[in-house]
């Protein structure tokens, strides 16, 4: 069975051209979403993902209707496939289907997959200059070594409670009681 997922952005769209193609390629059922691509929680493509049995086929007017990249799509098109449920965008003419639309799939997967590892590759290479220019980058310490100094010898006093020396120096009693068991 196709089964038809329509998406719009705003509510100044309309939903009316993807319903007529998805209804003239055959989906008996459509289910739509007027939400951004970038929202994760889409009641429509929730129900839709629900409904789809072994066999069946979702069927989307464009690809970029159900993805909110191109990783999220290739995520959502395993899941479909892992469920033994094909994958059809009209405008692109894919069919998950077929093997021809298996071997487009597949090459856009790795083109992700390409992309992704590139990303890692110039964010080590960042970090790794950053480093040897002396940035070590990370939050800041919260407790300074002189401040630590300082609240190990004013808990060590116990004159003073954890409470009072946390706000004398401006830091939670949590984070206190992570820096005080610390070794020195």
């Amino acid at each position: 069975m196709l089964v038809g997922y329509a998406r719009v952005s705003t509510t100044d769209q309309n939903l009316d051209l993807q319903k007529d193609a998805l209804r003239k390629a055959g989906c008996r059922r459509v289910y739509a979403d007027t939400a951004s691509g970038a929202t994760d929680a889409r009641k429509g493509l929730t129900q839709a993902l629900g409904y789809l049995r072994k066999g069946d086929t979702l069927v989307v007017w464009k690809l970029d209707r159900l993805g909110r990249s191109l990783r999220h799509l290739i995520d959502t098109v395993n899941k479909l496939h892992a469920r033994k449920v094909g994958f059809r965008s009209l405008q692109e003419n894919i069919d998950t289907t077929t093997s021809g639309g298996k071997l487009f799939f597949h090459v856009f997967g790795a083109l992700a997959e390409f992309e992704r590892d590139l990303l890692r590759e110039r964010t080590q290479a960042g970090l790794r200059a950053a480093r040897a220019r002396g940035r070590l980058g990370g939050r800041p310490r919260a407790l300074s070594e002189k401040k630590l100094a300082q609240a190990r010898m004013l808990y060590a006093s116990r004159c003073h409670t954890a409470g009072k020396i946390a706000k004398t120096l401006g830091v939670s009693r949590s984070t206190l009681y992570r820096y005080l068991g610390r070794p020195q």
